[in-house]
Formats: structure tokens, sequence, C-alpha cells
């Protein structure tokens, strides 16, 4: 007989918590009795994915997580990287995706806020933010009410916050009409002379509550992130925080100031789990126990019992572990800045979390119980790939109209070519980012939808150990094609990290390492775990390859939403890579627009008469906006091909050689010219060769093969040859100039014209796609 059959609770009440029959059978055990209430709660939330990865941890254990540049890895608030000179870089990125789907602002808000205290609470100041958003098909007033919503609650909060919003991505697909990804990732230059790490010590230490108080608002919000969605889930709004980030803004120079008093032994934030999370993991990290008081936390509301002050996750909130004797001090800083700050506990040898509420014991679990001793469920791949995969392998290019040198079927390729520049997720988005200041602090060197990645200036704040001049800045980018992880997730996780390098390689930065962010529906199913397991296995292998070593991130899992029969319909799986570079010399960073007229245009990386599985219509924006089939097989990444590529791109920028540089992703080389047109509201002279064995649209919108479009000097045209022919010699082509702007957009394919369009058109099309689908409201 289980335990759950003599348990004090109903099965219903334990399932609510979210925890499987199995799993109390297990507390039980970890307690040697059945949990109270607040036990149970405290379990629930610990135990789920969101706090204690059971499903993701096997996998993510393959990561690399060390190198040269790794001053801390996986399991603190925050990695951060040595950038030399003194500069270190904390940066992490995380979501709040079911938060966001039931009230859009304040869940993208708090979103914002969270990531922002895992920076600051290791000792850096937040410099930098940037999103990873996908949203359903924009068609639908549900899908423009979540994105108003959630492009208003970032904005909010990191304009009051005052930390720019430098980048990031947007895209629209039907795979997300009822579960958005909202991604927040941040990046903070370190002022504190050590690290701020989480692991509590010092046997009768003080703990102190520091910042706002607490309320019921969030209840539960760890548990409300690991399950499906659902029409019930609008009555979980209680379990979405709400925000303060003029509060927060006090909470990041308090800390700061409080952490270079050196009182600081430990630092946690109340994020996900509130005080249960923060106590358990401070206790189990540094082999301690803790005791907290509830009736000494500054409260916001009346009649909370523990169960309520334990799950709460109201925001702007910190746990501190003070050196014995200088707790004073500490709250004096709290209070000048005007926020609650007490001593609630103390460090004990006992390795356990005790809760004290009313003079008596509400809850005493074992810290590691909580934090490290929890479920893991080591399960199995399916024998083969799933059924929807393997039949969408089958596609072939053949299954496509007929394509001549005038268009495919009934449309131009000029109509095409605008099809796919009028799509949300190739557009502008200038609607976006408009919104967010992203000037505030005056280090932002490239604006929005500039350049394939943020460039943002490190100028330390006095008191850094660091130098007081430097010409460096830090390049940062999220990035997933999640329509590849969908039909190929192992080929699809790979492109995802060498579309970040790449981008970071285009603004002339070196790729340093990784952040990721795991979302995906439920690993209990064997699509979902497949999917996980594949994509886990890409990242691992591409982080090897590109040297970029993950230091942490999140895992977001069962985005699923229940549809009007009762069946789970699964995101696509899109596995966000946040990568971080060193821009050595800020006066040779590049953007991908066009700069000057006669300039010389090169497309380096695999040439456009290749032809193999490294370049790919299959899994296009070609093939799914004008077609409207998601199939084939996505392109195969070449790590060498990507490395050389990457390294002569940034040799030439920073050489003064190239004065443009763009990626050729979504929408293939085509898009790729298009948009660097636009940006630099030039016009371009292509011709891609002769139709030599292929179709123009496998031309015009194949993606894939580690391409880069760059303008050069004509001044430096021979020793950027030369370059080439060493490092990449089968693997560029000279494809045009730089014209005026009158001249529009002329591709050729031969002496066969292809494309003949101006960069008004262009611009029109490009520019207002979002703005005319708000519009309809």
């Amino acid at each position: 007989m289980t335990a759950i059959s003599s348990a004090p609770f109903s099965a219903d009440e334990i399932a609510a918590e979210g925890i499987k029959p199995e799993e109390y059978d297990a507390i039980v055990e970890r307690l040697g009795r059945h949990p109270n209430k607040a036990e149970l709660g405290m379990f629930g939330v610990m135990w789920s994915e969101h706090c204690c990865y059971k499903n993701s941890r096997p996998l993510l254990s393959q990561f690399p997580t060390e190198g040269p540049r790794i001053l801390v890895g996986p399991g603190e608030n925050a990695g951060v990287v040595d950038l030399g000179d003194g500069l270190h870089l904390a940066f992490k990125v995380e979501s709040h995706n079911h938060p966001s789907a039931v009230e859009p602002f304040q869940g993208a808000a708090t979103g914002v806020g969270g990531i922002l205290r895992d920076i600051f609470t290791m000792g850096a100041r937040p410099i930098a933010i940037l999103n990873s958003l996908r949203f359903g098909d924009l068609e639908q007033p549900r899908t423009r009410r979540l994105f108003h919503g959630v492009v208003s609650g970032i904005s909010h909060y990191g304009n009051c916050v005052g930390v720019p919003t430098v980048g990031g991505e947007v895209a629209f697909d039907p795979a997300y009409n009822g579960n958005p990804l909202v991604n927040a990732m941040a990046l903070g230059l370190m002022e504190t002379d050590e690290i701020v790490k989480a692991g509590a010590s010092g046997i009768g230490n003080p703990v102190l509550y520091v910042g706002s108080t607490t309320g019921r608002d969030g209840m539960g919000g760890a548990s409300f992130a690991s399950a499906e969605l659902s029409d019930e889930s609008m009555d979980d709004r209680p379990a979405v925080q709400v925000g303060d980030p003029f509060l927060e803004k006090s909470l990041i120079e308090a800390c700061l100031e409080a952490f270079k008093t050196g009182a600081v032994v430990a630092a946690q934030d109340m994020g996900a789990a509130g005080l249960t999370c923060s106590t358990a993991e401070m206790a189990a990290k540094g082999g301690v126990g803790v005791e907290l008081d509830l009736d000494l936390i500054p409260v916001r509301e009346s009649g909370m019992v523990p169960y309520e002050y334990l799950l709460s996750e109201s925001q702007e909130r910190m746990l501190f572990v003070a050196a014995a004797g200088r707790e004073q001090e500490l709250v004096d800083i709290f209070h000048r800045w005007g926020l609650q700050a007490v001593v609630a506990g103390k460090i004990i040898s006992e390795p356990i979390v005790r809760i004290f509420w009313q003079g008596a014991i509400a809850a005493e679990i074992p810290a590691t119980a909580l934090s490290d001793n929890t479920p893991i469920y080591h399960r199995q791949l399916p024998d083969e790939p799933p059924t929807y995969a393997q039949q969408a392998w089958q596609w072939s290019v053949d299954q496509l109209p007929a394509a001549t040198a005038t268009g495919c079927g009934d449309r131009s390729w000029n109509d095409l070519l605008l099809t796919l520049l009028d799509s949300p997720t190739i557009a502008s988005k200038r609607w976006v980012y408009r919104q967010y200041d992203h000037q505030v602090q005056n280090n932002t060197v490239v604006l929005p939808g500039a350049a394939d990645a943020a460039v943002v200036r490190l100028r330390p704040q006095m008191g850094a150990a660091a130098l007081k001049t430097s010409n460096k800045g830090v390049a940062a980018t999220t990035d997933c094609n999640a329509r590849y992880c969908y039909l190929q997730p192992y080929e699809g996780a790979k492109a995802a990290v060498a579309e970040a390098a790449r981008n970071l390689s285009c603004v002339g930065a070196e790729p340093l390492a990784v952040t990721d962010n795991l979302n995906f529906g439920s690993p209990e199913k064997p699509i979902g775990y497949w999917q996980l397991a594949e994509a886990c296995r890409g990242l691992s292998e591409a982080c090897r390859e590109f040297a970029t070593p993950v230091t942490g991130g999140n895992v977001s899992l069962y985005n699923e939403t229940l549809d009007s029969e009762g069946q789970p319909q699964p995101i696509y799986p899109t596995p966000v890579v946040g990568m971080v570079g060193l821009v050595p010399n800020l006066d040779r960073v590049c953007g991908q627009g066009f700069q000057s007229v006669g300039d010389r245009l090169y497309l380096i990386g695999l040439p456009t008469q290749a032809a193999d599985d490294r370049l790919s219509l299959g899994g296009s924006e070609y093939l799914a906006i004008a077609h409207q089939t998601v199939a084939g097989m996505p392109p195969r990444v070449d790590f060498d091909l990507e490395r050389r590529v990457q390294a002569v791109c940034r040799l030439g920028i920073h050489q003064g050689w190239i004065r443009s540089a763009h990626d050729s992703a979504e929408g293939g080389l085509a898009v790729a010219i298009a948009e660097s047109a636009i940006a630099g509201l030039l016009g371009a002279r292509v011709n891609l060769g002769e139709l030599i064995g292929h179709r123009p649209d496998w031309l015009l919108f194949a993606e894939g093969g580690a391409r880069i479009l760059v303008s050069v000097d004509p001044a430096h045209v021979s020793a950027w040859e030369a370059e080439l022919q060493a490092q990449i010699p089968a693997a560029w082509q000279a494809i045009g100039t730089v014209a005026e702007a009158d001249a529009g957009l002329a591709i050729t394919a031969g002496n066969q014209p292809l494309i003949q369009l101006s960069v008004d058109q262009l611009q029109q099309t490009w520019g207002g796609a979002i703005e005319r689908r708000l519009a309809k409201d």
C-alpha cells in the first residue's frame, strides 16, 4: 500500500500541488512521516520541473560548462565570464511563458524583473536586456492582445528600472497560438571585487530578508509554470506576480552598496518558489541549515498562513546571509533606500530548513530533499523518430509548382520576395523596439534593427575592480529557428548555436559563452522527450564545436495548450540560445546596412552553385509562407565551414575592409540582400550565376550554408580576396556591387533577370507589415 492511501490529503489535493502519487511516497520516505499542508506545498514547487529539472537534468549534464573565460558556470544565479582587463560579465536567460499567457503585461514585466535580479544578485550592475519572443498567428485577435501586452510589459519594466532593451528576436507561427513564449536575457558588469555566491555559510550568521513585502501574488508560480495551459488557466491569475520596477531600481542600488561592504556572505533572489527556494537552495549549496521565522517577514496582506508565505512569489525580494555582528550595517543601507530589511533567521549546523510561525514549527524539511535529492526521471528515447518527422522528411523540392526565370506557378519572384518581407517573422520589428528605451545608460553602440547582434560599451562604474578606460564592448544575441527544431531537433539545435555565433561574428565579436532557454512540450510523451533529448544533443555538440560553454539558463517544459477537444497541442520545440561575445575594439563594429555606392558584394560561405544538404528549402520561410508547407529536412550544419567563415568575417571587420555584414538566415539570400538594402537605403546589382541545375527559388530563398553577405571597400578588395583564398578557398563568391537607391534591387541569374524592385517597395512592405496587422483592432 502506498503512502498516499493514508495521507491527510486527498489524491486531488496532492495532484493540485503538481505531485504524482509515487512522488508523494518519496516525500514520506524522506521525511519519515506525512507532510503538513505547508510542507506539501514546498515540495510541490521545489519538485516542479521549473525548479528541479527532474526530466531534463540527465540531458543537461552533457553540456560543456568549462572554459578559459568561464568564472561561474551552471548552479548559481547567473553565469560569469572574464572579458579581460579586470572586466567580468554576468548573463543569463529565463522564461516567463505561462504567466504571460494569462496576464501578458505583468507576466512579461516580472520576467524582466526576475532576470535582472539574477544578474545583480551576483554583484553585477545590469547593463542590457534582450528577449526572445514567440507568438501565434498575428491575424488572430487573441495573438494581437498578447503581443500588445507582452511588449508593453517588457518596455514598462525595463524603461522604468533604467536598463536598456537592446536586442533580441520576435517570431510568429500558429504553433504558438495558445502558448506564447517570453524569454528574457540580461547582462551585467561586475562591480564587486568578489563574485557573490548563493551558498550559505557561517553557523550562527544572521539571515536577512530585504526588499519588498510579501503578499499572496504569485502563489505557486513554479508549479503553474510546469503544467499545460487550459481554459481553466485563466483562473490561475494569482500565480502571476505583480512587479514594481521603481522598487527594483532601489533594490539594485541597495544590493550593490551592501555587497561592497563585504558584510554579505551569500545572497539569493526570491524568484520561483519564493522563500522556499531561497532558503532551501542557500542551505543545500552551503551544506548547512536555515531557521526562518515567518512572524518577522514584512507582509502587505493580513491573515497569511505558512503555506502562503512560503509559496508566494511576490517580486523584488532577496535573502541574505550576513556576517555576524554586521547585520545592522546592512539593514541601515536598505532603510536608506526605502526598502524592507529585517533579520528573520539564522544559519544552523543541522542541514534542514526549519520554519517557525506563531512560536511553533510550521515546516521542517532536509534542505537537500528540496534542492538536490529530488526525483530524476531517466526516460528512454523512442526506437525511431516520430511518424510526423519521418513523413516530413519525405518531402522534396519536386513537389513545388514548376519554376522558371519569371516566377513559380502564377507568382513572380518580385511578388514572392515581397511576400516574405511582409511575413511578421521577417518584417521590421520597429513597432516593438521603438517602445523600449534602448539608449538609457548611454552605452548602446548599435541600435536595435541595425545589426545582427546588439553591442554595448563596457564602461566600468566607480569603484569597479577594472580599468577605468576601455574600448572593449560586449555583443549579445538570442537565436532559434523553431521550425528547424520541429522537423529535426538535433540539426535545429545545432543551427541555433551556429546562427548565434554567426550573428556575433557579423558585428566583429568573438563568441564566448552560451545561456540557453529550452522551451518544449511535455517530456512525458514520446514525441516531446525525443524533441528535448535530440535538441540537447545538438546543443551540446555545437557548443563544444564553437568553444562556447553553457553557463546556465532555464528549462520551460509543458508548453502545451488543451484544444476544444481536450487534446494537448504542444508548441514547436524552441531551444533559444543566448550568446555573448567580446568586441575587442568598438571603433571596428559592423552593421547590416549597405554603406557606400560602389562597395563590392561578396557571399562568404557555401556558394550559390553548391548543391548538397548544407543548403535547403526544407523547413524554410519560403516553403512555409509562400507554399503553406512545413516539411523537408532543414539544412545540415557544417561546423568547420562555420568556424572558418566566421573567422574571416571577423578579420575583415577588424582590418576595416568590411563595411557591412549580414547573415543569410530566414528567407535565404534574397531576403538578406533586401534587408541590407533597406537598412542602408541603397540599392544593389547582384548576379547569382547561371541557373545550372538549380531552380530560381533555390538560388533566392534556400537557407543554410554558413553564409554571410558582406560589402567591402573597393580599395581593400585585393587584400580581402587574398584572405578569402587563403582561409575559405572554395567557399566564397563575388556577387555584385552596392548601387544608388534609385537603381533599386536587381538580382539576376546569369543573363536572366529574376528580381527588380525599388528600395521604396522593399521598405514599405517590410517596414509596415506588423503595423498593418495591428491596425485591424
